[in-house]
């Protein structure tokens, strides 16, 4: 019984510090659809389309990105086991005071996730992450497609001058 009892509490244990690292780690952005547009037509399920979806960089306030991606419909796109394309766009811009932290400045969130969208039912998706260029005294954003075996190359970028 004592064995069961110590296993029980190392259990809750685990599950505590699991959820305490969950909730410590920052999270990419979540976005809110601006709008969608058919590219492909189906009979009986969702069309093709291309989505811009808009958000916030969750680090830097007065940046909002728009992110312009292709989204599979069909059966397989309506129940959630299609792959999405590769293929996005993505333009950042100034919505208000830009005050970029010390931890963006001194280069050391080069890299950093800002934003993930799951593409594929387990294997892809799409990120969008951020560099500081200090010299001009800009951030640049970058949005690519990568799955676990191989990613893609396609990318796209942008840059917002801080003022």
């Amino acid at each position: 019984m004592t064995n069961l009892n110590f296993l029980s509490r190392m259990r809750k244990r685990t599950v505590a510090m699991a959820a305490i690292l969950v909730l410590a780690l920052p999270l990419p952005a979540a976005s809110e659809v601006i709008g969608t547009v058919d590219t492909v037509f189906h009979m009986f399920s969702r069309d093709d389309d291309i989505v811009v979806e808009a958000f916030d960089d969750p680090d830097i306030p007065g940046v909002t990105c728009y992110l312009s991606r292709a989204r599979k419909g069909g059966v397989k796109g309506m129940i959630g086991v299609a792959e999405d394309p590769s293929d996005a766009s993505i333009m950042c811009v100034g919505t208000g005071e830009i005050q970029v932290p010390e931890k963006v400045r001194n280069g050391k969130a080069d890299g950093e996730k800002v934003f993930k969208k799951g593409t594929s039912l387990v294997f892809k998706s799409m990120q969008v992450v951020r560099f500081y260029d200090a010299k001009r005294d800009v951030i640049v954003y970058m949005v690519y497609s990568d799955r676990v075996v191989e990613g893609s190359p396609k990318n796209s970028i942008t840059c917002v001058k801080v003022q």
